[in-house]
């Protein structure tokens, strides 16, 4: 393990969140990012054949990586990850023969002009950043990291935290929450449509979601690699798409209902039921009457008739099967904050009082025990969960911080 604690504090859009290095080595395990755009700081392409195997003891964070640069033919060697290219001189790794093998330094942030990253004899080794290539927010992978390393019965440790406040505060601290997580999606969803346009990004949202945490760098692949248009023309055999990420693919531990072969097919016929659900969606959304937020979600339910639309939605945007569980991830995860970030108002309160869809097991039970959830006046909705999620996000930056007195810079700052 490296000597110097790699966790940085950085400024989000409603304060600070702690970024470890971990979930950067995370990120380059999964293929979380752009790999097809992945390149040097001087800008020769980097092809990622293998990312390497992941080594928690001393030395590279990844061992026998196997990656090409440019039309060269595949190296195989050492991989090390920081969130800043001056870190690899303050770990000492320019003086440790340990780090001799290392082919490539991935860091967070693009290294400033002229800053090079140097091995043993003065070699100087490439350096390839990540943030331009991240599919998705840091504030959003902080915040599922925090979930993914939360166990079940820590969640109750949550409600000891939070059981103190009274009902009305403590929903007003959940309501203040999801609406900081909902700006953050916006955001994000913003950038994707600056890059992508409408269609793709909805295309890329929608496979995404069918991934789950588990899968979803190799959906957002084949999202690239297969556009939509190839599906909506019955030109994408999915087994060709699952072939085209063979290895990637994570299939222990995952539901035989959510095996991502599976999901492709069902994307497949998805996108031959309904070939301009993107552009439907839209025109949908802009058509939508205002919500209160402020008010309990089942009145708001009952008036907006949430139900029957839910149905009425699935059968507009062409998807086969019952709305439920992941039709309910895809509206709030992916399609709502892409409508909002292309100008729908008012969808803020739809995202919030719309039903959990698959929601950790936790966030659940935190819910029901807090009592801000009664299953009637106020059933649990997608709302309240991302405002404990967002809580959960900030407490941890909280503890961390405690932990780690002076470790964090301040603003962005790094080391």
């Amino acid at each position: 393990m490296h000597a110097i604690a790699s966790l940085a504090e950085y400024q989000g859009l409603y304060g600070g969140f702690l970024f470890p290095e971990r979930l950067l080595q995370k990120i380059w395990w999964r293929g979380d990012f752009e790999r097809a755009a992945l390149a040097t700081a001087a800008g020769r392409p980097v092809r990622v054949l293998d990312p390497g195997r992941w080594n928690h003891l001393a030395g590279p964070d990844f061992l026998g990586a196997r990656i090409a640069f440019g039309a060269d033919p595949p190296v195989t060697g050492d991989i090390e990850v920081h969130l800043d290219t001056r870190d690899w001189d303050a770990h000492g790794h320019a003086r440790d023969p340990a780090y001799a093998g290392v082919l490539l330094h991935v860091v967070l942030f693009p290294p400033a002009a002229g800053l090079v990253t140097r091995g043993l004899a003065g070699v100087e080794i490439p350096v390839a950043a990540l943030l331009p290539l991240l599919h998705r927010g840091l504030e959003e992978f902080a915040a599922d990291d925090a979930v993914e390393t939360l166990a079940g019965d820590m969640w109750l440790g949550l409600v000891e935290a939070l059981a103190p406040l009274p009902l009305a505060e403590l929903r007003r601290e959940l309501a203040a929450q999801a609406a900081r997580r909902w700006a953050q999606k916006v955001r994000f969803a913003g950038l994707c449509l600056r890059r992508l346009g409408w269609d793709a990004a909805c295309h890329h949202a929608a496979l995404e979601v069918l991934g789950y945490g588990a899968n979803r760098a190799p959906m957002l692949r084949v999202a690239a690699a297969f556009p939509r248009e190839d599906w909506v023309q019955g030109r994408v055999d999915p087994s060709v798409a699952w072939e085209s990420e063979e290895g990637a693919w994570r299939v222990q531990g995952v539901r035989p209902a959510n095996q991502p072969s599976l999901r492709l097919r069902t994307y497949a016929a998805w996108q031959r039921n309904g070939p301009d659900w993107p552009g439907w969606f839209r025109i949908w959304a802009e058509r939508r009457p205002p919500a209160e937020e402020a008010g309990e979600t089942g009145m708001e339910r009952r008036r907006l008739a949430l139900r029957r639309v839910r149905a009425e939605l699935a059968t507009g945007l062409g998807i086969p099967g019952p709305a439920g569980g992941r039709f309910d991830n895809l509206i709030t995860d992916a399609l709502l904050p892409l409508a909002a970030a292309e100008g729908g108002a008012g969808l803020r309160a739809w995202w919030f009082h719309w039903f959990l869809g698959d929601t950790p097991a936790g966030v659940r039970l935190a819910l029901r025990r807090l009592g801000v959830a009664d299953g009637r006046v106020q059933p649990q909705c997608h709302g309240l969960a991302q405002g404990l999620l967002g809580w959960l996000l900030e407490r941890e930056t909280a503890k961390c911080s405690l932990a780690s007195p002076g470790a964090a810079p301040k603003d962005g700052e790094l080391p």
